[in-house]
């Protein structure tokens, strides 16, 4: 379980899951001159920097962030298989169950990308 708020703090850490390895530090680089910052991930790391082409791609192709999170989640579901859900936002709080291994948290600019796996 992962316990998420966009917020410029770090993350709480998950509650359920105290031992937890991959959980990885915030992290900045940049991708096609854009800022991201991985806030919280339980995912391996080539698998978070697909997520954040998937994400920079279709930022590029839709302004909407309906549009956005649709984009990021039927790539996710083609190439590794269903069920993944995404949000995508400047505002929100939530608290999900995922599958291990399958949790990323991150800001491309000024958006929030919170991208996991279940069911």
């Amino acid at each position: 379980m992962s316990a998420v708020e966009p917020k410029k703090r770090s993350p709480e850490p998950p509650a359920a899951n105290p031992g937890l390895d991959d959980r990885k530090p915030s992290s900045a680089s940049s991708a096609a001159g854009r800022k991201i910052v991985v806030k919280s991930a339980d995912m391996k790391d080539d698998m978070q920097k697909e997520a954040v082409d998937i994400a920079v791609a279709a930022f590029e192709k839709h302004g909407v962030e309906k549009d956005v999170a649709e984009h990021i989640k039927k790539e996710f579901d083609r190439k590794h298989g269903p069920t993944w859900h995404c949000i995508v936002g400047r505002n929100f709080g939530s608290y999900v169950t995922h599958e291990t291994n399958h949790f990323v948290y991150f800001y491309l600019d000024q958006k929030a990308i919170l991208l996991f796996k279940s069911g």
